[in-house]
């Protein structure tokens, strides 16, 4: 197999999984190396050599410089190697007087993983697998999201603070899952046709993923608001203590300072390509120190939500229907607040595991099943709902009884159409007209 060949397997394994992960578009390697050649013509340019010997010259990988007959000439592996596959290693070659001879040693064994294995084609399998069960978990969130909000705007006898708030959720889950959708469609979709020599624009590529973790952002905190909600409700403080905005304050508000702070390390410290590499740990830091924050406390809120809960339901001066009222209010978010709680404690840990197997768990459970939370919250917030199902319920026995008797009134009219007719092919006497 040949070099062109090899570098193209093994770019094609690593670039799929670099991203499902949302790292890399699968044409940053090509970039990376257009960039790269660019680079190397205006060195070379401004470095004309006028001494016989071996002229500088780009390789298609590397960038040669001039050389005197009888050098050897050590470099580092290229940049984009360095970027994609971790692995830096030295490269020679010789200067000869019939010119430059092979880079030795391989550029595949030197500056790339060893990819071509039973094992690196089982986690290609797996990483596929991932990424086409996040696409259908997003998918299916979106479709049961907005047919929750559009319930909830749509009767006005759900209107309420608890229903508001579920509705912002709502609404956080969807842009999720469509930010989530378009960053892999636009910016690391890869396939048979893709045009790599058309590289996306900067601005609406960094656009797109400043939205994208924008969103992320807001929904963790949507979910922080749903349990101070309820742990504010469980206190029984006033309602005047926490109005709506200071909750939309907290869900879209704190994420867009931290939006900003992003942004602007992004820019002093780290602006290359699409924003998406990360080299540099503190951009990253700005965006998980916050989400980090927001689990710990919801945990925190769960722990003492449930220690309230016991101790109201154990009371015995609470009553039957005070009992029947927490345990409604509590149940979904008591659902809830573990299922994605408890869970993002448990990979609080591991943002960065080093180890294959555990990385791919948390993968799994990250990409795959966590595409589907939105169509948890809505099943739990909407579709499972009490009030929502006795409010559909009642819809539809109106449009029900509606319906019988628009039937009845049309059949009423037809028999008296019928009479009608009957008396006009009659005379007064009874006797039928010819």
């Amino acid at each position: 197999m040949s070099f062109t060949h090899r570098l193209a397997l093994r770019l094609l394994i690593f670039t799929f999984i670099l991203t499902v992960n949302g790292m890399f578009s699968p044409c940053q390697f090509y970039w990376e190396m257009q960039k790269a050649k660019s680079d190397c013509q205006t060195q070379l340019q401004q470095n004309l050599s006028t001494h016989a010997g071996c002229h500088g010259e780009w390789d298609n990988v590397s960038c040669w410089p001039s050389a005197a007959v009888g050098d050897v000439l050590t470099l580092r592996c290229p940049t984009p190697f360095l970027l994609f596959f971790h692995k830096n290693g030295n490269l020679s070659r010789n200067c000869t007087e019939s010119g430059w001879s092979t880079v030795y040693p391989d550029y595949i064994i030197t500056c790339t993983s060893t990819l071509e294995t039973p094992e690196a084609t089982k986690r290609l399998v797996f990483y596929k697998a991932v990424q086409i069960l996040s696409n259908l978990g997003h998918s299916l969130s979106i479709i049961t999201l907005l047919t929750s909000t559009i319930i909830i705007c749509l009767f006005r006898r759900l209107h309420c603070m608890r229903n508001y708030i579920h509705l912002n959720l709502f609404v956080s889950f969807i842009l999720r899952a469509v930010a989530v959708l378009v960053k892999d469609t636009l910016l690391f979709s890869y396939g048979e046709t893709t045009d790599c020599s058309r590289q996306p624009s900067l601005v609406g590529c960094k656009t797109s993923l400043i939205f994208f973790q924008y969103f992320i952002l807001a929904n963790f905190f949507w979910l922080l608001v749903e349990g101070l909600y309820l742990h504010m409700l469980l206190l029984v403080l006033p309602t005047y203590s926490f109005r709506l905005s200071i909750y939309m304050l907290i869900g879209w508000g704190i994420p867009l300072v931290f939006i900003v702070a992003w942004i602007i390390c992004r820019i002093y410290m780290e602006d290359t390509g699409c924003w998406e590499m990360n080299n540099t740990p503190i951009p990253n830091r700005v965006i998980n120190w916050p989400i980090m924050a927001s689990i710990i406390i919801n945990f925190i809120l769960f722990i003492s939500i449930i220690r309230i809960l016991v101790q109201k339901l154990r009371s015995c001066d609470v009553g039957g229907n005070d009992q029947s009222q927490y345990k409604r209010l509590a149940k979904s978010t008591l659902l809830l607040i573990p299922l994605f709680g408890v869970y993002y404690v448990v990979f609080f840990y591991l943002m960065e595991p080093e180890n294959e197997n555990v990385k791919q768990v948390k993968i799994f459970f990250d990409l795959g099943l966590g595409s589907f939370q939105g169509l948890i919250v809505a099943v739990l917030y909407c579709f499972l709902n009490s009030e929502v199902q006795s409010e559909l319920r009642r819809t539809w026995k109106c449009f029900s009884v509606k319906r019988c008797v628009g039937q009845d009134f049309r059949l009423h009219s037809v028999n008296q159409n019928d009479g009608l007719l009957q008396q006009k092919k009659t005379t007064p006497d009874g006797t039928p007209v010819s």
